[in-house]
């Protein structure tokens, strides 16, 4: 324990030891670990937060590697949400991390059980699956917090925090509302995001993972859930933007500090 505690002592610091005692007994759970929600889950463990779930489907592509925590030239092909496990339980053995390597969706969110968890934090890229998360979260007592879209932006200063009904100028914000809009199905409550203003132009070749041969097949995969041996949404997505890994990253990092943020306004 003493060790364990000497890990976070520049955190505590800070913030002192009543808070600390609360974080580590928040339990999380973060659907969509890429570009965004492993560096949000990297800033939650490193500042002692203990009880931690990752969701996410997918398995590490190639193209990961330019904005994603755990994708490496040697972690292509394993499963997203056990490389980054093993890479929080590097930070701190004791945490207990649950990786669920699933597809949130309307047809497995009863799996997920949301009302068990202290906070819900959002870094989902699919519209249809963002939406119906949005929906149940709102629904449960939990603290939730939303991504907005990160790709295309390269301007760290633009970026910002509001409440959801807001947000300016974001095509995946905008297109929620609409979805929301059309099924004439609404969030609960009101919940704050991350977003940006800014909307460049994708400049380059837009392709799969870029070379002639994917380095994300079943032959490089390890152990899983065999449904999704070979699942990778490079191939399904109608579009695909580029991303820098700063900007996806002050993303995740600014949803780990509005946990950190809510907490201590509790406190006080």
């Amino acid at each position: 324990m003493g060790l364990e505690k000497g890990f976070f002592k520049r955190t505590e610091l800070l913030l002192g030891n009543d808070i600390m005692n609360i974080i580590t007994s928040q339990r999380i759970i973060i659907f969509g670990i890429g570009g965004v929600g492993s560096w949000c889950a990297e800033s939650l463990v490193r500042s002692g937060f203990k009880h931690l779930t990752i969701v996410d489907s997918d398995r590490i592509c190639i193209t990961n590697i330019n904005r994603q925590l755990m994708a490496t030239s040697k972690t292509v092909g394993q499963v997203k949400v056990e490389a980054l496990k093993e890479r929080l339980l590097e930070i701190n053995p004791k945490a207990e991390i649950e990786a669920i390597q699933e597809i949130y969706s309307m047809e497995t969110a009863e799996k997920f059980q949301l009302e068990r968890y202290d906070y819900i934090i959002d870094a989902i890229d699919s519209l249809k699956d963002k939406a119906q998360l949005i929906l149940n979260a709102c629904r449960t007592k939990a603290v939730f917090f939303s991504s907005m879209g990160a790709a295309l932006k390269i301007d760290p200063t633009k970026i910002q925090t509001t409440e959801f009904w807001k947000i300016n100028v974001c095509p995946l914000a905008a297109a929620l509302r609409r979805k929301f809009k059309r099924t004439n199905e609404f969030p609960a409550r009101k919940f704050q995001c991350v977003f940006s203003e800014e909307l460049l132009q994708n400049k380059g070749v837009n392709s799969s993972c870029g070379t002639t041969e994917c380095l994300c097949p079943k032959a490089l995969a390890g152990p899983g859930n065999q449904e999704l041996i070979n699942h990778e949404w490079c191939s399904s997505k109608a579009q695909i933007n580029g991303t820098t890994a700063h900007i996806t990253a002050i993303f995740g990092f600014t949803l780990a500090g509005l946990v950190m943020k809510d907490i201590g306004n509790k406190k006080r």
